[in-house]
């Protein structure tokens, strides 16, 4: 009987879709080197079948911390779409613009190797969190800017180009944020801007400026969509606000979904609505 049994269950595994196993998620995958060193992504394979679209995730941290592994939109491999989490030189170690010089290139290598990814390379979409919304934001709107990518580092002759941009309570004006900032706001965001951009924004008003998201909107730039929370004390929604303003102006694409009573990230954002809501945003605005 117990034989019996063994090959029944072994008959019933092999009749099983091949769908039903989620796909092997592939960690510490190089995509280019920064300053020496191995810059390395996660990538989650969709778990449908067919030619997925690609999400580029983008980690927040005040630009100073925080780490790939830091996936809260994971669920989003259920509905299509794969994920691809990547790492970028941190303001501890490395000042702006390594930290789009380093996503533009994890970018130019997904799309290069799109193939080998199963992924999409006409529907790539940039999304990111705090201090990763601003990056996201920031490389989306930015295509052909030279001053924030180093084709040197791999894939040259590849767009780093995307089809779609999701900011999650992230800046997008460097120049403002300060001046927008509640004390405990200014507590994080001084010593971090000092980080990022060698000194506060007006100490480096060049470097803030081309740091700031709403300087780089243009006409050709992808549609947007912002999250963000009305009681944030770290990020002032007017940073939203800012970016919202500059891509209406613009006559662009552009999406702003203020969540009631949420302060900065947690539950509120990645909940099953939220992620359905994100998931739908996007299927709707790829072709």
């Amino acid at each position: 009987m117990r034989r019996f049994s063994f090959c029944l269950l072994l008959v019933f595994s092999i009749g099983l879709p091949a769908h039903s196993v989620e796909p092997a998620i592939q960690r510490d995958l190089s995509f280019a080197k920064g300053d020496g060193v191995d810059l390395k992504l996660d990538f989650y394979p969709s778990q449908t079948d067919g030619l997925s679209p690609l999400i580029v995730w983008v980690h927040g941290g005040a630009w100073r911390s925080g780490d790939k592994r830091n996936l809260p939109i994971k669920q989003l491999t259920e509905r299509g779409f794969a994920i691809a989490s990547l790492n970028y030189r941190l303001s501890v170690t490395a000042r702006f613009p390594a930290q789009t010089e380093d996503i533009k290139a994890g970018i130019r290598f997904l799309r290069a190797h799109a193939t080998r990814f199963e992924i999409d390379p006409d529907r790539i979409v940039i999304a990111g969190a705090s201090a990763g919304g601003h990056l996201a934001a920031l490389v989306g709107v930015s295509a052909g800017a030279q001053a924030l990518e180093d084709r040197s580092m791999g894939n040259a002759d590849v767009s780093s180009d995307v089809s779609a941009i999701v900011s999650l309570y992230g800046a997008s004006n460097l120049q403002t944020i300060l001046s927008q900032s509640t004390p405990h706001g200014l507590s994080v965001r001084e010593p971090a801007l000092k980080l990022l951009l060698g000194d506060v924004p007006t100490g480096v008003p060049e470097a803030a400026r081309l740091a700031s998201p709403v300087e780089h909107v243009d006409s050709g730039d992808p549609p947007l969509l912002l999250i963000h929370g009305d009681q944030d004390p770290q990020m002032p929604i007017n940073q939203s606000h800012e970016l919202h303003g500059a891509y209406e102006r613009a006559g662009l694409d552009v999406t702003f979904h203020v969540i009631h009573g949420a302060a900065h990230g947690g539950n509120a954002f990645y909940d099953d609505e939220h992620l359905k809501l994100i998931a739908d945003w996007i299927r709707s605005r790829l072709k």
